[in-house]
């Protein structure tokens, strides 16, 4: 923020940059969504043997767009026995809050908007509030149909919140940082640190663990974001549309654009946590490219592994049968929750026996135990240029550690 405050000019001109660029990422994302649903249409329809949109534009490259202009000049219908602002206020808040998630992830190096340190703990609130949106629709449209499908929304996304969030604790335990940029970095050096094919000395006996979490990441984001097999909400043999039975025109088109951002937030989650955000499978040296064409190759592996994920959610749509309800608790509670509980317990007794010698180093030289290195303290020690993450003269115990590891790997 600082550096654009410097490019503005001043406080108005940062803050008129800052603007200009979350329109600019708005605009890409959403543009991105439009040609992403149309793939989604088209893997649904080679699976079926069939052609899916053609018309619309060379390919059927259009369709998307030509789907928007006649939503946006539907009529919008509301049920007489409606409450009318809630009704409308819910597809605003689910669209709101999918977008926002976007705000702390960092799609190349240097390309984020909030590079917040706290940037997980963020995510996990904007999700949470994220079922808000479905229970509102469902509620204020005053009929069984919505109404059940917002409860059973809001059971579904509750009970897989959980199982996602045990989780991401094992990616942060063995990260030791909450920050999604840093998760990124220690994925840094080839496919075989990505923590789903963890080969590195130091942590291949986690593969077996990493990989498991890995999948179970991948099947509760379906189940998070309303997904094929697990689409209980609006199961159109049972609850006819579900939560979006009442809906039709603008507020319906901010509940399906609400659905596939989150959809494409959870496929940017599994590339930043497991396949190594920008960092190509294979290590490219990047001296002497300048920095911005170094962020723009980070961007298009980045994006490539969000279409490839993207891409295996429409083949689960496409090939696999719908789940019971009861067959979807069971998974999310009695499986995959005591599943990701050992992980934890695993993962986190691992690290805490790899981490008790460099722990030890650590505490010998932070003579004060101020949990930092500082001037008097570091001339005991040499380390490697850019240990010093946020260049604030001091060697806090994750740069230490940090340091430590590049040194062993």
């Amino acid at each position: 923020m600082q550096q654009l405050f410097d490019w503005g000019g001043g406080m108005w001109g940062g803050i008129g940059l800052a603007v200009l660029q979350i329109l600019a990422f708005v605009v890409i994302l959403l543009v991105s969504i439009a040609f992403l649903l149309l793939m989604d249409r088209k893997v649904w329809a080679a699976v079926q043997l069939r052609k899916g949109p053609n018309v619309v534009g060379p390919f059927g490259l259009f369709q998307s767009f030509a789907d928007l202009i006649k939503f946006v000049i539907k009529e919008v219908i509301i049920p007489a026995g409606a409450n009318k602002t809630v009704f409308l206020l819910a597809p605003i808040v689910t669209l709101t809050l999918a977008l926002v998630g976007w705000a702390v992830i960092p799609v190349a190096p240097g390309w984020v908007i909030a590079n917040l340190n706290v940037g997980i703990l963020y995510l996990f609130a904007i999700s949470s509030l994220g079922v808000y949106g479905i229970i509102m629709g469902g509620w204020a449209s005053n009929s069984k149909y919505p109404f059940l499908g917002g409860l059973r929304s809001a059971a579904q996304m509750v009970s897989y919140e959980v199982s996602i969030g045990f989780v991401i604790v094992t990616v942060l335990l063995l990260v030791g940082s909450l920050n999604l940029t840093d998760i990124v970095n220690a994925q840094a050096g080839g496919i075989w640190r990505w923590h789903a094919f963890l080969l590195t000395p130091d942590k291949i006996a986690m593969l077996p663990v990493m990989f498991v979490m890995f999948v179970i990441f991948f099947i509760s984001a379906l189940a998070e974001t309303n997904r094929p097999p697990f689409d209980l909400p609006e199961a159109e043999s049972e609850l006819v549309a579900g939560y979006q039975v009442e809906y039709s025109s603008s507020p319906y088109l901010m509940f399906m654009i609400g659905e596939y951002v989150s959809i494409v937030l959870m496929c940017a989650m599994l590339t930043i946590l497991f396949f190594g955000g920008w960092h190509a499978p294979i290590p490219i040296p990047a001296e002497g490219f300048p920095d911005w064409l170094i962020s723009l190759g980070g961007f298009l592996v980045f994006a490539m592994k969000v279409i490839f994920f993207f891409f295996m959610f429409a083949m689960v749509k496409a090939i696999v049968p719908r789940y019971r309800y009861d067959q979807l608790m069971r998974l999310g509670w009695k499986i995959f929750l005591p599943t990701s509980l050992v992980a934890v317990v695993l993962v986190g007794g691992y690290m805490t026996w790899q981490n008790a010698p460099v722990r030890e180093q650590f505490n010998t030289l932070d003579a004060d135990r101020s949990g930092m290195l500082e001037s008097g303290e570091l001339a005991a020690v040499t380390f490697p240029v850019g240990v010093d993450a946020n260049e604030d003269g001091k060697i806090n115990w994750n740069e230490y550690r940090a340091a430590q590891r590049a040194g062993t790997n």
